[in-house]
């Protein structure tokens, strides 16, 4: 009995002295971990914010702002800064970057970041200007790369674009030891795009998808799927093919883009059965025609800037619309109205084909053939930039006692279209008329228009 008391009472002083090497292991720990906090608080970063800013300044050619600058220890050293503006006019900001060094590589010659993570960065248009400026200096080729970055990641990336309304962007770039694109991954951060980026020899392999996704620029037309292919060199986009479902239609197309002095595009296009309403609703709210439009032909475009191009297309289109309407005329009513213009109403159809040739904003239909029913028409039509019409229709309405097919004028604009048969096929009408009677009108009419192509050939 006294034998176990004693052993309790020798076992006492060893437990107290574990309880008291733990206490201390536990106030050391905590000390370093207050240290690790508090020192980089301590160290004043104002001088080497002023340094990272001339340093800055002098690379990119255009003021720097740096906010902040914090030196951090804890999960794993790295340096912070915040609010970092670039340019004159901001026209590069960042809320936040954050820079992880390899520790193995601090007392190397070569320094390795393994990770540069940048948030929210705002980048304007006029960014570019800078990037360019700083590509067009000359590079020492005799000197090594001293700081590798491995890894860059972008977080809610915001462009702005003048005509354009771009989503916001996350981005994943892994590089390799001369700091140039391994792989690269860009997302949308609502999900509708994805890009992906694989370097290969002296090109960069491109592809691209939206889903559910309106256009940014130009008619906001909205795209069920678009899938993207392209290859990048140093001067040239090659889209090998676009594939797309638009408004219960296909999309097919390949292009190649150049710039240099200026940007070429130059490519083929094939649409089959879109539902043309509502996207020509989009290009103009004086939506004129309905169906089911098919079509495909080349085009091309020449400009000094690449938001410029759309302005200057140049297309060659051989189309066909099946099922449809055009509305703002009535090409039946209009070929019966020998005195007066036909204004409103809508002429159905079951095919309408033809040639569109685009230049610039000038839209010229040619070739026109309209079937419906009891009705035929033929001629063409041109829309000018300022949308005004002018051009020329022949109806034929097939009937019993079928006259003619009588020659009509379109003009007016898209917004009021205005159809009325020609100046020489009344006169012709009207003096047919006054001479055989009715019987004489049909007469008239192919006198009319007989004289209207005569004179055609020899001009207004």
């Amino acid at each position: 009995m006294l034998s176990g008391i004693n052993d309790q009472a020798k076992s006492t002083p060893s437990e107290a002295g574990k309880m008291q090497n733990w206490k201390q292991k536990l106030i050391w720990t905590s000390a370093i971990l207050i240290g690790l906090l508090v020192i980089p608080l301590m160290i004043p970063m104002s001088t080497y914010t002023r340094q990272a800013e001339s340093l800055a300044e002098k690379s990119l050619g255009v003021p720097v702002h740096i906010g902040a600058l914090h030196l951090a220890i804890l999960p794993t050293p790295r340096l912070n800064a915040s609010d970092l503006v670039v340019g004159a006019n901001e026209e590069f900001r960042v809320a936040h970057l954050s820079v992880l060094p390899a520790i193995t590589s601090l007392f190397s010659e070569k320094k390795v970041i393994s990770s540069i993570k940048i948030d929210k960065p705002i980048i304007k248009k006029a960014a570019l200007d800078i990037v360019a400026a700083l590509s067009g200096q000359p590079k020492d080729t005799t000197s090594k790369t001293t700081v590798s970055v491995q890894k860059i990641r972008i977080n809610q990336t915001t462009l702005i674009w003048p005509g354009m309304h771009l989503p916001e962007i996350n981005a994943e770039i892994d590089l390799n030891e001369e700091n140039l694109p391994k792989t690269a991954k860009l997302e949308s951060v609502d999900g509708k795009l994805k890009l992906d980026l694989t370097p290969e020899e002296n090109r960069q392999i491109i592809t691209f998808s939206a889903r559910a996704w309106t256009l940014p620029a130009g008619p906001p037309l909205l795209l069920d799927k678009l899938d993207m292919n392209m290859v990048l060199t140093s001067n040239k986009l090659d889209i090998l093919n676009i594939d797309a479902a638009l408004y219960g239609g296909n999309l097919s197309s390949h292009a190649i883009l150049t710039w240099g002095k200026a940007y070429k595009l130059n490519g083929k296009m094939k649409l089959d059965n879109l539902a043309v309403h509502e996207p020509v609703r989009l290009i103009s709210k004086s939506s004129r025609v309905s169906g089911q439009l098919s079509c495909s032909g080349p085009f091309s475009a020449t400009a000094k800037e690449a938001g410029q191009l759309m302005d200057n297309l140049q297309a060659n289109i051989q189309f066909n619309v099946k099922n449809g309407v055009l509305y703002g005329f009535d090409l039946a009513k209009a070929s019966l109205m020998l005195i007066g213009q036909g204004k409103g109403g809508e002429t159905k159809f079951d095919a309408f084909t033809g040639l569109l040739d685009i230049s610039a904003k000038t839209y010229r239909f040619r070739n026109l053939n309209i079937e419906s029913g009891l009705m035929a028409a033929n001629g063409e039509v041109k829309i000018n930039p300022d949308k005004s019409l002018n051009g020329k229709v022949e109806v034929e309405v097939k009937k019993s006692a079928s006259i003619a097919a009588i020659p009509l004028e379109i003009s007016g604009t898209l917004e009021n279209p205005k159809v009325f048969p020609t100046k020489a096929a009344i006169a012709g009408a009207v003096a047919g008329t006054a001479v055989l009677g009715p019987a004489g009108t049909g007469l008239g009419l192919k006198a009319g228009n007989a004289v209207d192509k005569l004179k055609g050939l020899f001009g207004n």
